[in-house]
């Protein structure tokens, strides 16, 4: 039953992750257009830099509890991935309690206020004459942060499995780093050389 859960909300993040993926091409696209009718057409458009940063804060924002899910986001584990698993998992679910859902309550809190006088204003931006409206992405602040809220709560029953299990439960893969895929090839290209060299 827990793990269902906690698969469950890996989904969501997955499902919200890869569709706020998208805003990277149109963020590329827009940038590559920009850059053309600014250096070769010398016209410039109103509207570039804040489409810029509004599809970068819209991943952002977004992509973070995917990001969680998949075990992503900069960590300090030179010591941490020394321990054994259930160890792993006890230092994990203390963190989380004291550090991780103070700070991002705090934000779901704060940018609801942030978020809701922004979008009451229909609030634009002052960067450009374009006047392109920003309180979407601004509202995209709790929505975020109430998505990686619910991640970390899946991330708090993985570790409390692992603490029962001994071992850390499975996670989706949809993606894997490159450097990940080159060590894998290394280690099994190494395995059937010592194979070989053993016959």
């Amino acid at each position: 039953m827990m793990n269902r859960f906690i698969y469950g909300i890996d989904q969501l993040s997955k499902t919200v992750g890869h569709a706020f993926s998208w805003c990277i091409v149109i963020l590329t696209l827009g940038t590559v257009y920009e850059v053309f009718v600014r250096y070769l057409l010398n016209d410039p458009t109103s509207w570039a830099f804040d489409m810029s940063y509004i599809m970068y804060g819209a991943v952002f924002y977004m992509a973070g509890a995917y990001t969680l899910s998949r075990g992503g986001h900069v960590r300090a584990d030179m010591f941490f991935r020394l321990l054994q698993p259930r160890t792993q998992a006890i230092v994990e679910l203390v963190l989380y309690v004291l550090f991780f859902f103070p700070g991002i309550l705090a934000l779901i809190h704060s940018g609801s206020l942030f978020g809701w006088d922004s979008a009451r204003i229909f609030e634009s931006s002052v960067n450009s004459p374009a006047g392109v409206p920003i309180w979407p992405v601004k509202m995209m602040i709790p929505f975020g942060a109430g998505l990686i809220a619910l991640q970390g709560l899946a991330e708090m029953l993985r570790c409390i499995v692992c603490i029962r299990d001994g071992e850390w439960p499975s996670r989706l893969h949809d993606v894997e780093e490159l450097e990940k895929q080159i060590i894998a090839e290394a280690a099994a290209k190494r395995a059937r050389e010592d194979g070989g060299a053993a016959v």
